[in-house]
This record gives C-alpha cells, sequence and structure tokens, in this order.
C-alpha cells in the first residue's frame, strides 16, 4: 500500500470501534499519523494500543483522546492536544454518531431529537470550525463526514437518525463551497455496516437483510474506510461537496428495506 499521507495528521472522532476504528487503522496504514476520540477514556486508550499493534506502526503515531464530541470545550481540548503532539491536521473525518430511539416521529422524545442532531451535526461543524481554524484556513486540508443512506431515502424506523444524516449531508456542500479551494469537504453514506452500532438492524436475522442488497452481503468497516481515505486523498483533488454512497447496492434497489 502506497504511503498516501505519509507526513500528514488525521483526526477521526468517534474512532474507539467500529467504522471509526476502522477509518483510523486505513489511514494510518498509507503513513498518516492518526488521533481518535472517544468518550470513555479506557475504551479510546485500548483502541489505541490496538491501532498501533494492528497497523505496525510506532506508538508514538497514534493519540488516543477521551472526548465528548457533544461538548464544546471537550472538542477543543481534543483539537489542541492533537496539534501539540503533531503540529498539523490535514484530515478530518466526523465519525461520531449517536441513535438513541427507534420509531415514528410522532412518538419521538425531542430531549433525544436534540441530542441527537446536537452531536450528529452541530459537533461536526464544531469539528470543522476548530480545525479550520487551528490548521486548515492557512494550510489547507480534507474533511470526511460519515453520513448515512438513511439521510437519502426515508426508514421510518430510524427516523431522526436519517434527517440528521440528510442536515449532515447538506452541510458537507455548504462547507465544501465555503472552505474551497483550501480545503474539501465531502461525506461518505454508508448502509448498514457491520458494528456494534448497527446490530440492532440485523442481529438474528443477517442473512435475511443481506438479501436486500445486490452484493448480497452487509457492509464492513473497511468497505467505508477505503472510500474515506481516497476522498482524503490528493488522489480526489477536483471532489468536492459531493456525498458517495457505499451501500453494496442497496439505494438502486429503490428501497431501504
Amino acid at each position: 500500500m502506497t504511503e498516501t499521507f505519509a507526513g500528514k495528521t488525521a483526526l477521526v472522532t468517534g474512532a474507539s470501534r467500529g467504522i471509526g476504528f476502522g477509518i483510523a487503522r486505513e489511514l494510518l496504514a498509507r503513513g498518516a499519523s492518526v488521533a481518535i476520540t472517544g468518550r470513555r477514556t479506557d475504551t479510546i486508550e485500548e483502541a489505541g494500543r490496538r491501532l498501533a499493534e494492528e497497523a505496525d506502526v510506532p506508538a508514538d503515531r497514534v493519540l488516543a483522546l477521551a472526548s465528548n464530541a457533544g461538548k464544546d470545550e471537550e472538542r477543543a481540548a481534543a483539537v489542541d492536544a492533537v496539534l501539540e503532539r503533531f503540529g498539523r491536521i490535514d484530515v478530518l473525518v466526523n465519525n461520531t454518531g449517536i441513535n438513541p430511539i427507534f420509531g415514528p416521529l410522532m412518538d419521538a422524545d425531542l430531549g433525544a431529537v436534540r441530542k441527537i442532531f446536537d452531536v450528529n451535526v452541530v459537533a461536526a461543524l464544531g469539528f470543522v470550525q476548530l480545525v479550520w481554524k487551528g490548521w486548515m484556513a492557512e494550510h489547507g486540508g480534507a474533511v470526511v463526514n460519515i453520513a448515512s443512506v438513511g439521510g437519502i431515502r426515508s426508514t421510518g424506523a430510524i427516523a431522526a437518525y436519517g434527517a440528521s444524516k440528510a442536515a449532515l449531508i447538506r452541510l458537507t456542500e455548504e462547507l465544501a463551497w465555503q472552505l474551497g479551494p483550501k480545503v474539501r469537504v465531502n461525506a461518505v453514506a454508508p448502509a448498514v455496516v457491520k458494528t456494534k452500532f448497527a446490530e440492532a438492524l440485523y442481529s438474528g436475522r443477517e442473512e435475511e437483510a443481506a438479501g436486500q442488497y445486490p452484493m448480497k452481503r452487509l457492509g464492513t468497516p473497511e468497505d467505508v474506510a477505503r472510500l474515506v481515505a481516497f476522498l482524503a486523498s490528493d488522489e480526489a483533488g477536483w471532489i468536492s461537496g459531493e456525498t458517495v454512497r457505499v451501500d453494496g447496492g442497496l439505494l438502486a434497489t429503490g428501497t431501504l428495506g
């Protein structure tokens, strides 16, 4: 694998496991130094150790930060820590996302809906603002937001989450316009990926769930990570404001199941 990101630093939020962990591992393997965030100190520190081991890189190329994306002061502290450690942030991956509620919006707790939008949308913008002011405004860079096919087409079951991801897709377009040409901003929209976060959507019925996809399998963190790495790289130098589906062909069928 070529060292696409040699000498560069990436910040991946919400990366203690699942898609975020997979993205961090991919960027490490391609030469980047990587900072990861997660809410729990023990979990994120263990993730940092695992990343260095699995990518077979020196431990000092990984910085694990306990940080709650939903809190302004903790986002700021995380960005400051990355800049202090590595001196730069060339890539920001906004992966942090929550989905504490399922079902019809008429039954949704509005406090939970506010929290979903605060973490999935407002916090993503907050990280972009901090990284822009701290490094990218002067030096350039790339931002990749992790959206969802639920932000492109209605699901009913994860309606509030889907609405937040639709907002993140629009935010991606606005930021691409406002931050160019210094910074490119794109998003990826996965369908169901085999992670703990999405487990409720396929647990006990994986074969049935996968059967809805033309590719006849669910996604993996690696499927998403490879796309993120491409969009963040110079190879995607004329791509900005785009949301790329990584969904095994699901939306091509005209349904989300």
